[in-house]
């Protein structure tokens, strides 16, 4: 079986898709889970972009050790040098660099001709490689690229020190018939390409980046990039899950292996759709909560007597597990403790008992709490990372059909004194918020609300999206409770306290260059 490595972006490219936006902690969090995934490399970001992303991929090359991380460069010597002082603490360093190859994009976007495109990319390779040990570079726009222009610059790049050539079709235009034929015409026109390995790269908007990854895997590709539940910009990017599954069910037509510990999918995939607020729709592909239902009366029947008549991949093979409960109000220390462990939990002792008392708390009003309760509350402990500047304390709402719907709230400002204010609305959501805003000290303009229940039942946990203009910065937040009213009311606050810590973080960054 042919190895394939699995490259995921979803820190980076993922990170692009409208109206995400990850903190430090966030970030972390889904590094570590993707190691244990078990994915070979790990693009944590773009270094040279902003101080965040560049501490963020900093700190995860130092932190995780089980996959190698890399990093997002331009052919320019300071995104280079930007990316070394990120990752020349990673257990293998390595660097991503692209340059466009298309005609369209060396004429409109680059103002430059072909052979300036061969020079730069030369020049910033060789400058890569005297730092780096791996040097991946991308042809962006590969699909749509002339093929003798597209096989003497990759020709020219290997020369200069690339270990890895990436051939994206970085606007989802390419069909599966051709991309196969684009990775053969590299294996057979440039003299070097026995010494890199092929990687692809395939975005969405025809519905195709999947299909597409698998033949330019049969074409050639050593190497899938991808990203958890296929999140990225516009129509996103192929999805990890089920690309690492179709190689996995059908090894017999792609005889290809991936190092994946496929019962991590669920996880990672629940981890990232809750940190992004992207909802993963109920009949995506593998992690969709559809994926393993089966409605049909004859299907029904088929799955009772052999489960192979209508199930091709297993629940347990993703880690998907049933909505039994593991645990109740009776269950001690210990016993929570090794559930939470086995969910993934890595945190401190106090996160732990933070994420105790919130489960003896939800015992109380929860019946039965299920796999996905517990992870909603540990995610919300260790993940958290945000100083609260406005903390709530209290929340009554006063509604009805008839009534004026009124919400009064009790809060702690960041001077540390508590005020209280009420308002009223057309909705209770609407009260609160209103409440809220009379609370801050600058007016906020709600952009995006989103609900969903952790699990079903009447007495299911809600987890809230909410995505804000707060003092001019475009901020996301969530909050999960029993309540639905109590976890918009966090949601709404978490977004603002994650404005403020932004803000901040911004002016201790300025106030250090200047110095």
């Amino acid at each position: 079986m042919r190895k394939i490595s699995v490259f995921d972006t979803t820190l980076r490219d993922g990170e692009q898709s409208a109206g995400v936006n990850l903190n430090f902690e966030e970030k972390m969090e889904i590094a570590k889970q993707l190691e244990r995934l078990g994915v070979d490399i790990i693009e944590a970001g773009f270094p040279a972009s902003s101080q965040g992303d560049f501490q963020s991929v900093k700190a995860i090359a130092e932190t995780v050790k089980g996959s190698s991380v890399t990093g997002l460069a331009r052919s320019v010597q300071k995104d280079i040098d930007a990316a070394w002082e990120a990752l020349k603490s990673a257990e293998e360093p390595r660097i991503h660099l692209f340059i466009a190859t298309s005609p369209i994009h060396m004429e409109h976007k680059l103002r430059m001709t072909p052979e300036q495109v061969i020079e730069k990319a030369v020049e910033s390779v060789k400058y890569a490689a005297s730092r780096f040990k791996h040097v991946q570079w991308s042809a962006e726009d590969a699909s749509r690229s002339d093929f003798p222009f597209l096989a003497q610059i990759i020709e020219a790049v290997i020369q200069a020190g690339a270990t890895v050539i990436n051939l994206p079709d970085t606007v989802g235009y390419t069909t599966p018939q051709e991309i196969k034929r684009m990775f053969q015409y590299m294996k057979q026109n440039v003299p070097s390409i026995d010494k890199v390995s092929l990687s692809t790269h395939n975005h969405d908007d025809l519905g195709m980046a999947v299909a597409n990854s698998l033949a330019a895997i049969q074409g050639g590709a050593d190497q899938v990039e991808c990203t958890i539940n296929g999140i990225g910009e516009r129509a996103g990017n192929a999805s990890l899950e089920e690309i690492a599954v179709a190689l996995n069910i059908r090894k017999d037509h792609y005889e290809t292996e991936t190092g994946l510990i496929l019962k991590e999918i669920k996880r990672t995939s629940s981890l990232v759709s809750k940190l992004t607020g992207m909802v993963v729709p109920n009949n995506k592909a593998v992690v969709g909560a559809n994926a393993f239902a089966h409605e049909s009366g004859i299907h029904q029947d088929g799955v009772l007597k052999n489960k192979q008549t209508y199930e091709i991949i297993t629940p347990e093979m993703v880690g998907v597990s049933s909505n039994s409960m593991v645990l109740g109000k009776h269950s001690g220390r210990h016993a929570f403790k090794t559930k939470v462990q086995e969910l993934g939990f890595t945190g401190t002792d106090e996160q732990l008992n933070n994420i105790f008392k919130a489960f003896k708390d939800l015992a109380d009003k929860k019946k039965e709490i299920t796999e996905d309760d517990l992870f909603a509350l540990m995610t919300e402990q260790t993940v958290g990372g945000e100083t609260n500047h406005y903390e709530l304390q209290a929340l009554q709402v006063n509604y009805g059909s008839n009534l004026t719907n009124t919400a009064t709230i009790t809060m702690k400002l960041p001077s540390g004194e508590v005020a209280e204010e009420a308002a009223t609305g057309s909705g209770s959501v609407e009260a609160i918020y209103n409440t809220l805003e009379r609370l801050l000290d600058a007016p906020v303009k709600l952009l995006d609300y989103r609900i969903q229940s952790i699990t079903g039942g009447r007495d299911a946990l809600a987890d809230v999206y909410v995505q804000m203009d707060y003092q001019g910065v475009v901020s996301s937040g969530r909050g999960t409770a029993h309540d639905v009213l109590e976890a918009s009311a966090k949601a709404y606050l978490n977004a603002v306290n994650r404005t403020i810590n932004r803000k901040k973080y911004a002016e201790v960054y300025e106030s250090k260059v200047e110095v």
